[in-house]
Formats: C-alpha cells, structure tokens, sequence
C-alpha cells in the first residue's frame, strides 16, 4: 500500500492503494454502484435510504415476487408506501435476480436472514448460500459488508473464507502486479431497524463498523456517512458483531425482568402496569420496559442463543442470558394459562371453545411476522382443543406458522360475542378495545390494550 488520502489527515486514516482509493472518491461523490442482497425488512429500506443520497443501487433478491414488485413500482411492506419505491425509482433505483451483476457494483451490502434451528442453534445457510452466490463475481477492491445479526467471528470465520474460496480464480489473477494483498474489503455494520418507530428517523440511528482491516472500515463508514447522520468506528469485525448483541440482550434481559415481575405481582394482587409507569417518573436511573405475551421481532428472541452458543467454544456458560431467554420463552405458556383460568371461572373448558386471537404481528403497527408470540399461542390454543380464528389488520393472510402451515383468512370483527373469549395478543391502535370489551363474553389482554377499562368480563394477564 503506497498511497495516501490526505498527508494533512489524522494518523488514524489509514494508507490506502489506488484501487481503494478510487473506491472512496466514487463513495465520496455518490458516484458509487450500490447493491444490496436481500430486499426484505433491513434490505428494502436500505436500498431507499441510498437511492435517496443519490446512490445507483441496484436489490437484489432470489424471491422473483419480490423483484417484479419492486419493478413495477409496489411495495409489499406495510410501512413503505409505493410512492416510496417509485421516487427510489426515479433515482435509478432497480432490483433482480441476475446476481452475475454483482461485478458491476462498488459495494455488497449482505442483509439476509439469521434465525436459529429448531436446537436453538444458530443457522447461517443464508448467509453461507448467500456468500458462495456471490464469490464468483467479486472483482479488485469491492467492499462487501454484512449487516445480518449474529455472533462475534461470523464474518471473520464464516463469510470471508467462502468468498476467498469461492473467488480463488480472479484472486490469483488480481494478485499479479497490484499493490495489495486485500482483493476485496470485508466489513460489517448490523442493521438497527426499529419497525413501526415514527420518533426516531431512520437516517438518525447512526451506524455501527468494524472491519477486517482499516481500509474496510473507512470505505463502510465513508458509504454509510453518506446516509446516516453518524458512523460509529469500532476495532474489528468482531467488536460491531458483539455490540448489536449487546443491544439487543440488554432488551432481551430488562424485558424478561419485568415479565418474571409481572407474574409476580399478579399473584400479590399489584397492577405492573401501574408500578412501571410510577417508576418511570424517576428522571435517572430507570428505563422503562414493558411484559408481554412473549418476544417476536428477528434479533431479541433470537441474539442471546447467538451469543451462549458462541460463548461455548469459550468454555463459558452465559447463565444471566440463557435465564432471561427461558423467562421470555415461557410467556405464551403463562398467558395460555390465565386464559384457561379465566374461562374456568365461567365453567367453560378450552377445549372446544371458539377463541378469537386480536394480532398477528409481533408488535403494534407493523405487518412483520417473524418470531410473534402470536404464531405460538395460536398453535397452542389448537393443541389445547380451542377452534381458533385471528383477526389483524396487517395480516388478511396468514400461511406459515410457528411450526406448520396455518393458511388463515383475517376474520372480519363482526359477532364478537359468539366467540367464549378474545385473546388480545398484540395491541394495534385500528383496534376499538371499548366496543371489544363491551362486545365480547370474555376478553383477555395480554398487553395492557384496555388500560382505563373496567368490566367484568375483561382478564388483564
């Protein structure tokens, strides 16, 4: 490496050769091909934020649904309109499927998924089947960067290996004669998407990087400065992977604390909805955080199995978090058994009972399904003998469950007292919870929805 930036610049920027160097002034200048693998609920807002900027990106996506939509200017995420993609559009923005036009881009942002087995071990087949996909078609001084969440060494240990041995053709021959040995720049920066959160713009979160080597590092912070207020520099690719599981556990841990409290207080009679908010007046050393019926979303429910399976190579047991994940795991259960009780009080039984389940979404607002509690206490309330229906909004169709195939329609919220009780599992504004309660034999409300309502047909779990 024989060339620098700027001689007038900090130390800490490091010696650059030309081919990087080119890279960061395309970077610098928007001038730079942007392509983004995985156009869902990280990789779709991703690619409009850098079209925005002024960035040519180019999606790309192996679901040809997903692609054509997005060609014909449609949208199939709730909270992105069409008129979103369409003005992304006129800025050039396109997605396909043909990933040889890979080689053609500055830049790879990998935003595919990272769930667990059904071991509650971490599987990386996309992010393995995605790296292979793509190896063939990196050329000389390409960054690629990984923002899926997983644990600490994944990039390191897992993704750079598959693209060295999957470019080991064009790494010989891009060897020859150039002034590095770093053939393409590896970085990673998770996503920090909060769906459903109109306070915080998405621009405004700033981003966490770490790469291989301080040349990946400044040529992802340079890209994401460009689109987000703030890039935050950190040592390795392995410090970046640590700190968005350190975000998310220390939600995952706080949340389990006030569900074990919760269960608690019910049985003392307290109301923890009421404690929290009294709390919450402290103007220092609380945060506040809220039960419910269970985790959903893609990274609380499933980082701290991420981080307790890695830290077995360590020979360390991460009790603290193992624990917090069991309380959180146990949540469908106990609601499942307040509304057994509840309907014992009216001397029904659940099996056979005709149920209607308020939500599918993991939270309030949003049409995202992954890891909802709701998928769960559906799938328990049918082992449970109950005959089940849903209703929500975001969700006039429902195919996958939790672990087989549900294939509901939404059920319009006409009849309500036909049904021995509503479970309120995820608390959309849409929902008028007085003419809930008012209408239906029995409500249970898993999230504190009816706040402010008294009756004696509504269960507060």
């Amino acid at each position: 490496m024989n060339e620098i930036i700027d001689s007038d610049m900090s130390s800490s920027i490091p010696v650059l050769p030309s081919f990087a160097v080119e890279r960061l002034t395309r970077l610098q200048d928007r001038s730079a091909r942007i392509g983004v693998i995985g156009l869902g609920y990280v990789g779709l807002p991703l690619s409009l934020l850098l079209a925005e900027a002024g960035f040519r990106v180019l999606g790309f996506d192996i679901d040809t649904k997903k692609v054509e939509s997005l060609e014909a200017g449609s949208s199939y995420i709730f909270r992105i309109p069409a008129e979103e993609i369409q003005a992304a559009r006129d800025n050039g923005f396109r997605a396909t499927s043909d990933f040889s036009q890979l080689s053609e881009q500055d830049a790879i942002l990998l935003c595919v998924p990272t769930p667990l087995t059904e071991h509650h071990e971490p599987d990386l087949s996309y992010v393995e089947n995605t790296a292979r996909m793509i190896a063939p078609w990196l050329r000389r001084g390409q960054l690629v960067v990984l923002e899926s969440t997983t644990y600490p060494g994944t990039t390191d240990e897992v993704l750079v290996p598959l693209l060295e041995q999957g470019n080991t053709q064009n790494l010989r021959a891009q060897k020859n004669g150039v002034e590095s040995d770093d053939v393409f720049y590896i970085a990673f920066s998770p996503e920090r998407e909060d769906p459903g959160n109109t306070v915080v713009a998405r621009r405004d979160t700033p981003k966490v990087v770490g790469g291989n080597e301080p040349v990946a590092t400044e040529l992802a912070s340079t890209l994401y400065e460009a689109i987000f207020t703030r890039a935050i520099r950190v040592s390795t690719t392995r410090a970046a992977e640590m700190t968005k599981l350190l975000e998310n556990i220390y939600r995952c841990v706080n949340i389990a604390l006030v569900n074990e409290l919760k269960v608690l207080a019910m049985r003392m009679g307290i109301d923890i909805w009421e404690v929290i908010e009294a709390a919450a007046t402290k103007p220092f050393g609380f945060q506040a955080f809220y039960p419910g019926p269970g985790l959903g979303g893609h990274c609380i429910p499933i980082d701290p199995f991420y981080l307790s399976w890695k830290a077995k190579e360590f020979n360390f047991n991460t009790r603290f978090i193992q624990l917090a994940g069991e309380v959180n795991e146990a949540m469908p259960e106990f609601v499942l058994q307040q509304l057994i009780l509840a309907l014992n009080t009216r001397k029904k039984a659940l099996n056979g009972s005709q149920v209607l389940l308020l939500g599918m979404s993991y939270k309030k607002d949003i049409d995202d399904l992954r890891e909802s509690p709701s998928l769960t206490l559906f799938e328990l309330l049918r082992e449970h003998g109950a005959e089940v229906k849903y209703n929500d909004p975001y969700h006039p169709f429902v195919g996958q469950g939790r672990r087989y195939e549900l294939n509901l329609h939404s059920t319009p919220l006409d009849h309500l007292g036909q049904y021995d009780c509503v479970l309120i599992v995820t608390d959309h504004s849409d929902y008028d919870y007085e003419r809930i309660v008012r209408e239906s034999q029995l409500v249970v409300d898993s999230r504190n929805a009816t706040k402010g309502i008294a009756a004696p047909n509504l269960v507060r779990c």
